[in-house]
């Protein structure tokens, strides 16, 4: 992949970039060194090369304070890093969250946002929570539960993209998710939309043959197994770009997780959006030598061919 010159370099001011999650025992080889040194954490490598990465661990249960003050802590190298966090899926697929429920998100997501590291709290609702006058009843009251902090809503199914969705959005302030997921049916489709003043872009890969295959045989993983080429890539540097126009700050986020290749395209977006190269980490060039065109740095030892 090439280089190419950029004619918006400034407007990358308020973009960052990076993967969702860091947590993935396929990565050991791959973004990370398959011997780790001595104090090694993932956290603080990532953010060694990005200025964000996705939480996504607080889908599946709320984070604990303690656990958010390491974290902050982790990365305190990166000036300007930044977490992005999704909501506990009580919130988004179970009906009638608790006050308690409230209590144990906030927990967490409070010592974020008061150390300054909270860039945004992720709503992702799935592809079967489609638009009805119920659903739009409850999606308010969720943000007006968490109005304080600085949500970002990610639908799906295409009865959303709708001006009054919109409306709903911007006038509560909720930044609205650009999603890049296989188009099948009633998906909703590649948008460029700042609806808030965060700014949201998610690539989930484009597996059509398992985005909604359940099937025991096939590995969950195998869902977020896909390598986005530059070609695929470019219209999303436009609409990234686009939405970096309308909103104070963006977070692009690629959810292709498997064997580092969320990692590998985060690279690839960053160096397309800067114009410039950037630094690559030293294992996951190994396995994707197309890296090395956009590496900032030379290998760290001598190969043989």
């Amino acid at each position: 992949m090439s280089v190419p010159e950029r004619k918006s370099v400034k407007i990358i001011a308020n973009i960052r970039v990076g993967p969702a999650g860091w947590s993935y025992a396929d990565w050991n080889g791959y973004a990370y060194p398959a011997k780790k040194p001595k104090g090694f954490h993932e956290i603080t490598y990532l953010a060694e090369f990005f200025d964000t990465i996705e939480i996504n661990t607080s889908f599946y249960n709320p984070l604990r304070a303690d656990q958010s003050k390491r974290w902050v802590e982790r990365v305190a190298a990166n000036r300007k890093f930044m977490f992005t966090a999704k909501m506990w899926q009580r919130f988004t697929h179970v009906a009638n969250p608790s006050g308690e429920d409230e209590q144990l998100v906030r927990a967490g997501f409070d010592v974020l946002r008061d150390a300054g590291k909270l860039g945004a709290v992720l709503l992702q609702f799935p592809f079967s929570f489609h638009k009805t006058q119920e659903t739009v009843a409850y999606l308010g009251g969720v943000l007006k539960r968490f109005a304080d902090y600085p949500l970002v809503v990610e639908v799906r199914h295409a009865t959303w993209n709708a001006p009054e969705v919109f409306e709903l959005m911007s006038e509560r302030g909720v930044g609205f998710c650009n999603i890049d997921q296989p188009v099948v049916g009633k998906s909703l489709e590649p948008s460029a939309l700042a609806t808030g003043p965060v700014g949201y872009v998610r690539l989930h890969g484009r597996r059509y043959d398992t985005w909604f295959s359940d099937h025991v045989s096939i590995p969950g993983y195998e869902r977020y197994n896909y390598l986005y080429s530059a070609s695929e890539l470019e219209p999303w540097v436009e609409r990234t770009e686009k939405v970096a126009g309308a909103a104070r700050d963006v977070y692009v986020i690629t959810n292709n997780h498997y064997q580092g290749k969320g990692v590998v395209n985060a690279l690839e977006l960053i160096s397309m959006l800067k114009g410039a190269k950037v630094k690559v980490p030293e294992p996951l060039r190994e396995k994707y030598p197309e890296l090395e065109k956009i590496s900032s740095e030379g290998p760290l030892e001598p190969r043989l061919f």
